[in-house]
């Protein structure tokens, strides 16, 4: 099975048409990307033309699986207006991807190692924890230890992007005892050399992805990143400083009880376990699917794009 890697597509805003989404939807969603990177919405054209496949070649992806829900990808995949599925295949070739891929056993190994050994080089996304203990034996795909297989392929990418908190830190996968070593991607390859750019979330806004690989194709660089390695241009500010409930939080007006009357009236969450003050994430200001977030749904932020968040911030509910 060949794959033919960095051709230009048809007309992308012609696809979006056939699917109902009109091109003053598309800008609209651009400038979403724009903004969210910090860029303002003059910025909405460029992000146009990488989305769209016109800023020269698409770069090969690969898309690995590992110790995860998948939640990150239905994400992803789920995310609306206009559909990822036109947009972000568009902006890359995504010759491996476990989810969405047809291909299977033996095709999808060959189609794996074809992208791996293509002469364009390649850029690794991975979601989900690493699996480390007794040499990763508790994960295995094609009957190859999930570490094995991460560390061949990262090891050779142009550019390595974690995705979702399982990838950045280990994630759920991680949390007290860790029967399996998991690990991020980060902690399990810094001693041979592997610096992977963190998006954490569980799940990640699909927009700070895509963000990402925006600046990756418009520049050829990775985005300025902080000491977690997470893009400042997303995670520079804590919730708490973006947080709409923050006026009450000044003015100590906090809720009770999630059935009380201070809690109907939108007081801040802080006493029943809002954890906005130690999270680094865009969530107020970059909703998902441009519709809401957890705080604003009424639900306490539980600091899911920090790491070890699972051990360190529960339980949820508590001050």
């Amino acid at each position: 099975m060949r794959f033919e890697v960095g051709l230009a597509k048809d007309d992308v805003e012609k696809r979006l048409a056939d699917r109902g989404i009109s091109r003053r939807q598309f800008l609209k969603y651009c400038t979403a990307v724009a903004v969210a990177m910090g860029m303002g919405p003059a910025f909405a054209p460029q992000v146009a033309e990488a989305l769209s496949g016109k800023s020269g070649k698409r770069p090969n992806v690969i898309y690995l699986h590992n110790a995860e829900c998948t939640g990150c990808s239905e994400a992803l995949l789920r995310s609306t207006d206009p559909l990822i599925d036109v947009l972000l295949l568009d902006a890359v070739n995504m010759v491996y991807q476990e989810t969405i891929m047809a291909a299977a056993g033996e095709a999808a190994e060959a189609a794996l190692h074809e992208a791996m050994n293509s002469p364009d080089g390649y850029v690794a996304i991975i979601e989900g924890a690493i699996p480390t203990l007794e040499n990763g034996i508790y994960g295995k795909i094609g009957n190859r230890t999930m570490l094995e297989t991460s560390r061949e392929v990262l090891g050779r990418a142009k550019a390595v992007i974690a995705y979702g908190t399982c990838a950045c830190f280990g994630g759920i996968q991680a949390a007290a005892p860790n029967p399996t070593g998991a690990k991020g991607v980060n902690d399990c390859f810094r001693q041979e050399g592997i610096r992977a750019i963190n998006i954490p979330g569980c799940p990640p806004n699909p927009l700070n992805i895509v963000g990402t690989i925006v600046h990756y194709i418009k520049t050829g660089t990775v985005p300025e990143l902080d000491e977690l390695s997470r893009p400042q241009m997303f995670f520079a500010k804590s919730v708490h400083d973006q947080c709409e409930r923050r006026p009450h939080f000044e003015a100590g007006r906090f809720v009770p009880s999630f059935d009380s009357d201070e809690a109907r009236q939108g007081w801040c969450l802080y006493h029943v376990g809002c954890q906005g003050p130690s999270t680094y994430n865009n969530c107020p200001k970059v909703l998902f699917n441009g519709v809401n977030w957890p705080v604003g749904a009424g639900h306490p932020c539980i600091g899911c794009s920090e790491p070890n968040f699972w051990d360190r911030m529960t339980p949820f509910y508590s001050r």
